[in-house]
């Protein structure tokens, strides 16, 4: 039976040690193991192993080494555990082993789905300017069930995703002031769908922000529009000409009153 020969420290990992034994040719490296796991099975020079105890020992330091992963994994910030489950699967651990480390990680309570998913929407809602909608998905795609999903949702009230879409059309409307006020409010829509609001919300933020403008500066918006689109028809036919520039600016949400006056004044000049 294969007897342990010598334990040493190694150099650049102090909590790991490693066993040198003698199989019945002289002695040998044989494995590497934890502290805890040294401690634990009582490795010490002279102790006969076995095969069965051999493959215990290695389990359990396989244990310990993902464990200690997953620690240094979650030492960085909150993880859910299916990010942690994906970590040490991505740095092939076996699924035994994990689910073993996962248990442990309860235990120590260094797993938490329900307080991942509050802190996790807490952040959002104060970081960024993303929907219920949006975080909602984000939850998902990091494993939390849809009851802690919407449990956690709680944390963020409707006023505040509603500031928070209000002060989005803002600083969009002013982005988007060379466009009709019709375009400006699909756009508006659009973005606000995509950050994920809901139609409640994105309403009630559009009528919030104002949208319509004077006439002027919906002329001067045409005129910018038009001024691009006449690069691409100016050298049409006449009637072509106004057909093309009165479809591409109808499109870009202009009335047919303020195209006709301005294709009007165009004539003028």
């Amino acid at each position: 039976m294969p007897i342990i020969t010598k334990i040493t420290v190694q150099k650049k990992k102090t909590d790991r040690y490693n066993i040198y034994m003698d199989y019945g040719k002289g002695e040998e490296y044989a494995f590497s193991v934890d502290e805890d796991v040294l401690i634990k099975h009582q490795l010490k020079k002279g102790l006969e192993l076995d095969e069965f105890a051999l493959s215990e020992i290695g389990y359990k330091d396989d244990i310990r080494k993902a464990y200690n992963t997953a620690i240094q994994y979650l030492s960085r910030r909150m993880r859910s555990e299916t990010e942690v489950r994906k970590h040490l699967a991505e740095k092939e651990v076996e699924e035994p082993v994990i689910q073993e480390v996962i248990h442990k990680l309860y235990d120590y309570k260094f797993l938490n789905d329900e307080e991942f998913a509050k802190a996790f929407v807490r952040t959002q809602m104060n970081t960024s300017d993303k929907g219920k909608g949006l975080i909602r998905n984000e939850l998902r795609e990091k494993g939390i069930s849809s009851k802690l999903i919407e449990e956690a949702l709680e944390e963020y009230p409707m006023e505040i995703e509603l500031d928070t879409a209000i002060k989005l059309c803002g600083k969009q409307a002013q982005k988007l002031s060379r466009d009709s006020s019709k375009i400006i409010k699909q756009k508006l829509e659009q973005m606000l769908m995509r950050k994920g609001f809901n139609f409640e919300i994105i309403q009630a933020a559009i009528a919030e922000t104002e949208l319509e403008k004077e006439e002027d500066e919906e002329m001067a918006a045409l005129k910018f529009q038009a001024e691009k689109a006449k690069r691409k028809y100016v050298k049409l036919p006449k009637f072509e000409y106004k057909q093309k520039m009165k479809q591409t600016l109808f499109r870009k949400g202009f009335s047919f009153d303020l195209i006709a006056q301005y294709l009007n004044e165009e004539e003028d000049i």
